[in-house]
């Protein structure tokens, strides 16, 4: 492929947009994802590609990637017992593999690499303290989130999530924190430091603390359907338009339209509308958009 045969990812540089986000699914499944990664990288206006993944084959792939022009990478690691990761991810690899492969993409240069944990009641709260404690000194930033009705398939309630104040609450009566300035506008995540100086952590709030207003992430799916919330019921086709030969110009105005008319305001309205799963919303799926 060549740059030319990336034209919504142009228009959105062309917008602004610097950084990009590769998810899934698992991204890693994708052949040749280095070659994409470097197309991507060769785009001008963007500075920072970043990916996201299980870690299952990050191992044999971080090396390349990091070659190719890949900055950062995330973990999903929500346990460090096996029998509870292996049941909140349906994986079939151990915790150890994961563990490796985060020490392998920060020999590769994709240091500090950020480590994500959804915590749900009743299933894995017990884990808190312990990937803490795995991952103070580590170098690297361990981050925990709410756990969220992404979807419709995950059987989500309100009281299984942990909220984050409790979970920075647990984590400073262990080892005391004080909160750090976000690094970026629009980030997400809630930075903590600890005051012993053992490293970093984030929370991600969008259940008790939404962010709806500041949020500055759009979503482009494989089908070319550009999501500007990670909640939404359906996307804004953007296939059809560049299969019809829609121009550069033609394509930002569209991405423009889109954008700047959005009304997304789902995590503020949530607690009133989906207490209970029969409440909730028709959405798509993580698996779809990535988070």
């Amino acid at each position: 492929m060549a740059l030319a045969e990336l034209p919504l990812v142009d228009a959105l540089a062309g917008l602004g947009v610097r950084k990009l986000r590769l998810t899934g699914g698992e991204p890693l499944l994708r052949r040749d994802l280095e070659k994409l990664v470097a197309m991507l990288a060769g785009i001008g206006g963007i500075e920072d590609i970043a990916l996201t993944t299980n870690g299952a084959l990050l191992a044999g792939k971080a090396k390349a990637l990091a070659a190719a022009g890949l900055r950062r990478v995330t973990v999903s690691l929500d346990s460090l017992d096996d029998a509870v990761f292996m049941t909140l991810n349906d994986a079939g690899f151990p915790v150890a593999r994961v563990l490796a492969a985060i020490d392998v993409a920060a020999g590769a240069g994709l240091a500090p690499v950020k480590v994500n944990m959804v915590v749900r009641r009743g299933v894995n709260e017990q884990s808190v303290l312990p990937m803490a404690a795995h991952f103070r000194h580590s170098g690297h930033v361990l981050r925990f989130i709410e756990y969220m009705d992404v979807g419709t398939t995950n059987g989500w309630r309100l009281d299984e999530v942990v909220p984050a104040a409790q979970i920075i609450s647990q984590i400073s009566g262990q080892w005391p924190l004080e909160p750090v300035d976000p690094a970026c506008p629009g980030e997400v995540a809630r930075r903590y430091r600890y005051r012993d100086g053992a490293g970093e952590i984030g929370v991600i709030a969008s259940v008790t603390q939404p962010f709806c207003r500041g949020c500055t992430r759009a979503r482009l799916a494989a089908d070319g359907q550009l999501f500007t919330c990670l909640f939404a019921a359906a996307g804004h086709d953007l296939r059809g338009p560049l299969r019809a030969g829609a121009s550069d110009q033609a394509l930002r105005e569209q991405i423009s339209a889109i954008w700047t008319g959005r009304a997304d305001r789902y995590s503020e309205q949530r607690t009133r509308q989906t207490r209970h799963t029969s409440q909730v919303q028709p959405k798509v799926e993580m698996s779809h958009i990535g988070g």
